[in-house]
């Protein structure tokens, strides 16, 4: 924006006592976000501004400060014009109009003629207007004829500055801040309040912050301009706060969105991790205790028969004519064997020499 369209701006503004603020039919949030972020800047200048729209209001933009103040025309000296009642009229339906006062009312009668009225109550409209406006700032309209409800959009005396960023517009302002580089209108009406040295209260910050993010789709749209964080960043440090976001307003919870667009979530600390598997015991060590255990039973049961013991039974059997009987030989505790097992014991005669003697077992494999 240069400085001479800046001054050209700032001189039309002096000098001008009524202005108008012209928002598009049906307007997007940006849109009416920046239409009614001028009017409050305005507004604070000390002016004497009015604000208006071709159509209602909708529910999506119901939160934007100000938009109770939107109305169906402008009006001069910020809505204090005269009062115009409009309805259809078809010829020789209307004998005459006139007017009572009752009670501090003004009643306006349309008395009808023989035939009866033709139009129905919801057909009446109502205007404030009258005087002059001096200037209007039209805010995303492409099209002058789009205006033309709202203002006399002919008259010379009434200067227009344009503020938009479609491709199409048709340049009708006497002055003309149309960019399709800006990514939203409230970032433009943000710069262009900055350049003005206007006063950017609260209210017109978070008017202008949800239009940014509206346009910008939360900053995610490709088309994002740095202009608009930076004037995000700036609304920020005059009290704009971000809002709920719109799939929290809609009850869209996280699981409801696709995974792809899901958080992933640390694992928390003191989650319990699964139990580490216990290892296998060695086979080779199994095999030498089980061999250790073997050992133990049969060094048992040859102390059991030299005893006199039965080694399946336990009972003192009958000695040998010359076998001499053992001296204070303690009575050991035996493993019962099964009657096969007791074949393969061999006898005291029969064991080699190291037969007591402490074993070592090698395994199949070299350790």
């Amino acid at each position: 924006m240069d400085n001479n369209t800046i001054q050209q701006i700032k001189d039309v503004i002096a000098k001008s006592s009524s202005i108008g603020i012209a928002a598009p039919k049906n307007p997007s949030m940006d849109e009416m976000a920046a239409a009614l972020s001028m009017y409050l800047l305005l507004k604070n200048s000390g002016k004497n501004v009015s604000i208006a729209s071709p159509s209602d209001p909708i529910v999506e933009v119901a939160s934007l400060v100000g938009i109770d103040k939107v109305a169906k025309s402008l009006s001069a000296g910020g809505g204090s014009g005269d009062l115009t009642v409009s309805f259809p009229y078809t010829e020789g339906e209307i004998e005459k109009v006139s007017y009572t006062l009752e009670e501090g009312y003004l009643n306006i009668i349309v008395k009808a003629a023989e035939q009866g009225l033709s139009f129905d109550e919801k057909d009446v409209e109502y205007a404030r207007g009258g005087g002059k406006l001096d200037l209007v700032f039209a805010i995303g309209t492409s099209n002058l004829s789009d205006l033309d409800t709202l203002f006399d959009t002919q008259n010379p005396d009434t200067k227009i500055v344009n503020i938009d960023n479609k491709d199409g517009n048709e340049q009708y302002g006497d002055i003309n801040l149309v960019s399709n580089r800006l990514s939203s209108l409230s970032e433009g009406v943000a710069d262009l309040a900055l350049s003005l040295d206007m006063h950017i209260d609260e209210d017109s910050a978070q008017n202008l912050f949800n239009g940014i993010i509206d346009a910008t789709e939360n900053f995610q749209h490709p088309k994002t301009s740095s202009l608009a964080f930076e004037m995000t960043s700036l609304l920020m440090k005059k009290g704009a706060t971000r809002v709920v976001s719109e799939s929290a307003r809609r009850g869209i919870k996280i699981e409801d969105r696709p995974q792809s667009l899901r958080s992933v979530r640390p694992q928390n600390a003191n989650t319990a991790r699964p139990a580490e598997p216990v290892p296998a015991p060695n086979k080779r060590v199994q095999s030498q205790q089980n061999f250790e255990e073997t050992l133990q039973k049969r060094i048992a049961e040859e102390k059991a028969r030299e005893a006199g013991l039965d080694p399946t039974r336990q009972v003192r059997q009958p000695k040998q004519a010359n076998q001499p009987a053992p001296v204070n030989q303690p009575r050991q505790a035996s493993q019962p064997v099964t009657e096969d097992y007791q074949d393969d014991v061999t006898s005291d005669d029969d064991a080699p020499n190291d037969w007591l003697a402490p074993k070592v077992y090698k395994g199949s494999s070299e350790v």
